[in-house]
């Protein structure tokens, strides 16, 4: 266990504050000058106030610069903005994808309409805001092949610009932060949520966002998905397959319609949410065609393909791999299709499952890594043990979280009922595992909560209410002790509507009133067989 911070241990860095005769620009350029232990401060400016963000000051440096696997140059490489009258709040915010980029560390906050602006962002509220590219540079897997650069991306990147940044706040405003977060979605998402396990000493409230929690077992996953859908795929006539055109647009459709028309009502309204995944019911057979395929049903090629895909991942003796997936009429936007499927018209795919997903079987998470390896060749009995290594470092599902909960840390969890990237299925059973571990659902619920958000693609997206300001919730509840037990949130889906988002077990159901307002519906726990 690492030592709390305390401004005590901090002494020696802290200077006091500049002088009335020092400018902030000033102040600002001295950190440039700052020694810390292996830390190369590398460029430190003052950014004027805009529209949007206050004055700030600009922090880039790298830490450890070293030159590993292959003659390549790594290092963790992190960007520290400090806002001018300082909330004396810190936020870690998380990285997408393999990382290996430092993205502007503006605070986005997800959920929130518009999280991608600057208008809604934690820097405009004057938190003070750090981002790392963890280790590496470069937006692909390559990197994986260097031992040291796979421990910084899995865990270590996080503990190393987390005590950095806070050694740099110390310094700069003579005080450390009163309280500390940790935002993020996908990858940020495991990257909060190895917070929690890993470091609960560094943050006091972690928002995990359709988290990439179970990396390695989701890798399997990716392989099982496509090559069920390679398979059905047209050929080009030249011996490739358009993974793309193995269903069409129309045929998501078809999908969706029959989803909403099993599903729809079961939480007292018809209105093209599916707000009762857990009693959700679907079998793609009921769109089978009874002859030729035509627009208005599925042939039997691509019904099998739904039904092994939503099944999930198992071995030949039909031991699971990975969690199946909850059918949810976002199957029909965009979102699912880029990830699942993509849009290429040509034997060339670009689905997001192959372009990342791929590269990270090959580089990252087979031991040794094997830049040859073909996915589409994946053996379910036996590959599955080549990711094991690279899981122990990377997953995120530990439930031993006992350090976080003693010191009051929170935790949000959310993700989309349709994310065609990680199963919400995989995730809910990773919080029933949770609470059990944690002394049962009333006592995790205390220090984590899970909500799913019906309709939702990965992070955002699809015809779902999907706004939300997710970084009010989390700091209401840790520093006002109130829990969510229900987030109001719009979408652009469903312009001129409201909907509340339950904490899991719940589920909004409609108890009658305007159905465009949230207030009316109920956030009710479902009924379970033998209760």
């Amino acid at each position: 266990m690492h030592a709390r911070w305390t401004l005590a241990a901090l002494l020696p860095l802290v200077a006091a504050p500049a002088a009335a005769r020092v400018t902030a620009a000033e102040h600002c350029a001295a950190l440039a000058a700052l020694a810390l232990p292996g830390t190369e401060i590398e460029a430190a400016s003052a950014i004027p106030a805009s529209r949007t963000l206050p004055a700030y000051c600009k922090v880039r440096g790298t830490i450890e610069r070293r030159v590993g696997a292959g003659g390549v140059e790594f290092g963790i490489g992190f960007e520290l903005r400090l806002p001018d009258r300082w909330n004396r709040r810190f936020f870690f915010q998380g990285g997408a994808g393999s990382d290996g980029v430092i993205f502007p560390p503006i605070g986005y906050v997800q959920g929130l309409a518009g999280a991608m602006d600057t208008e809604a962002s934690a820097l405009s509220r004057r938190f003070a805001v750090v981002s790392t590219d963890a280790g590496h540079q470069g937006f692909d897997a390559g990197f994986g092949v260097d031992p040291q650069a796979r421990i910084d991306y899995a865990y270590r990147a996080i503990d190393v610009v987390t005590r950095r940044a806070k050694e740099i706040l110390a310094h700069y405003y003579g005080r450390l932060p009163k309280r500390s977060y940790i935002v993020g979605c996908s990858n940020g998402g495991r990257q909060a949520m190895i917070a929690a396990q890993r470091f609960p000493e560094h943050f006091d409230g972690a928002v995990a966002a359709s988290p990439a929690f179970d990396l390695s077992r989701v890798m399997v996953g990716i392989a099982w998905d496509t090559i069920a859908f390679d398979a059905i795929a047209p050929s080009d006539g030249a011996g490739g397959r358009i993974l793309a055109a193995a269903l069409s647009d129309d045929d998501l459709a078809l999908v969706a319609a029959g989803v909403l028309a099993a599903c729809d009502e079961l939480d007292g309204l018809a209105d093209g949410i599916v707000a009762a995944p857990s009693a959700c019911r679907f079998d793609p057979a009921t769109l089978a065609c009874p002859g030729a395929k035509t627009p208005s049903c599925l042939s039997a090629p691509q019904v099998a393909a739904l039904a092994r895909v939503f099944d999930g991942a198992h071995d030949s003796a039909g031991t699971p791999l990975y969690a199946s997936w909850p059918w949810d009429p976002g199957i029909a936007s965009l979102g699912w299709r880029s990830w699942k499927l993509g849009i290429s018209p040509t034997a060339q795919p670009n689905a997001l499952n192959i372009q990342v997903g791929f590269a990270m079987i090959r580089h990252l998470f087979l031991t040794p890594p094997d830049p040859a390896f073909d996915p589409l060749g994946f053996d379910f009995d036996t590959d599955p043990a080549r990711l094991a290594e690279a899981g122990a470092l990377i997953d995120a599902t530990s439930t031993a979280l006992d350090a976080f909960r003693r010191r009051h840390g929170k935790l949000l969890i959310y993700a989309g009922v349709a994310d065609p990237v990680f199963s919400a299925r995989d995730l809910v059973a990773y919080y029933d595992r949770l609470a059990e571990a944690q002394g049962g659902l009333r006592a995790t619920r205390r220090f984590a909560r899970l909500f799913l958000v019906p309709g939702m693609t990965h992070c955002s997206g699809g015809p779902a209410f999907d706004r939300f300001d997710a970084l009010s919730v989390i700091v209401r509840w840790v520093e006002k002790g109130r829990a969510p037990a229900r987030i109001v949130a719009s979408g652009a889906a469903f312009p001129g509507r409201t909907r509340p988002l339950c904490a899991h077990p719940a589920e909004a159901r409609y108890r009658g009133g305007d159905p465009r307002r949230a207030a009316s519906f109920r956030c009710m726990r479902p009924a379970v067989a033998g209760e």
